[in-house]
């Protein structure tokens, strides 16, 4: 099951990571508090909308740009555990015809 929570908190670690910037320096700029922070990228807790807006600007990105990556991945992650559907059932249905038909 994908978690949006889960997510969401590690493109902003990737994000944060990728600007070689630490969760102290984040937290200050966005005005958040440190320790809910490193929640929110561990995914351990939900991000309000306010707060993900602070956040966005404390990295200088915009939200719009955060969710697109946070959709990517899921996408991405949804690819991966998709079933695969076999065509199993078109051949049990043929078998069946054959089978009344003796």
């Amino acid at each position: 099951m994908i978690l949006l929570r889960h997510e969401l908190g590690e493109v902003l670690r990737e994000t944060r990571r990728a600007q070689g910037r630490t969760l102290r320096d984040v937290a200050g700029t966005a005005a958040v508090s440190l320790g809910y922070l490193s929640e929110i990228e561990r995914g351990t807790k939900e991000a309000s909308s306010e707060l993900l807006a602070a956040v966005c600007d404390g990295l200088g990105v915009t939200l719009s740009d955060l969710l697109g990556l946070v959709r990517d991945r899921v996408e991405h992650v949804e690819t991966m555990s998709a079933p695969v559907t076999l065509p199993v059932g078109a051949a049990r249905a043929s078998d069946e015809v054959s089978a009344s038909a003796a």
